[in-house]
């Protein structure tokens, strides 16, 4: 009989990581958060921005350090882990057209509104964002 293959019957763990999708980008932080900044920012930057973002205007602002807006950073990298979702290897042929319709839409939507993340930026300008104040009980 074959000697059992340890790697894979013991460590079926690490097979899992590989193929796991990537984390969402609010779980990391230090050197693993600005890898995966860098790399959201090449396909927004270099696809999303190009292609949609359409003309910055009061009524739908962009802000030119948008990475600097932690909602936009949030919402940036779910839109781009549905895209690589619903274009990439493996996806079905309508993918693209479900990306449109249901991420690319709303999350654009949200982050040009006039009271999204980006209120107050405009081209070459950002403004910072002040959270709201919390208070804890007791």
């Amino acid at each position: 009989m074959p000697e059992k293959d340890e790697t894979r019957a013991g460590d079926s763990s690490s097979a899992e990581e590989e193929e796991s999708p990537p984390a969402f980008i609010l779980y990391k932080d230090g050197p693993s958060y600005g890898q995966a900044l860098y790399e959201l920012s090449i396909w927004v930057n270099k696809l999303l921005v190009p292609v949609y973002a359409r003309e910055a205007t009061s009524s739908a602002p962009w802000c030119p350090r948008w990475w600097e807006h932690p909602e936009a950073v949030a919402q940036l990298h779910g839109l781009w882990m549905a895209w690589q979702d619903h274009t990439g290897p493996g996806s079905n042929m309508s993918g693209p057209a479900t990306w449109h319709r249901d991420f690319l839409g709303p999350i654009m939507n949200s982050l040009r509104s006039p009271s999204g993340p980006f209120a107050g930026c405009k081209r070459g300008v950002h403004r910072a964002k002040e959270a709201p104040y919390v208070d804890t009980p007791g």
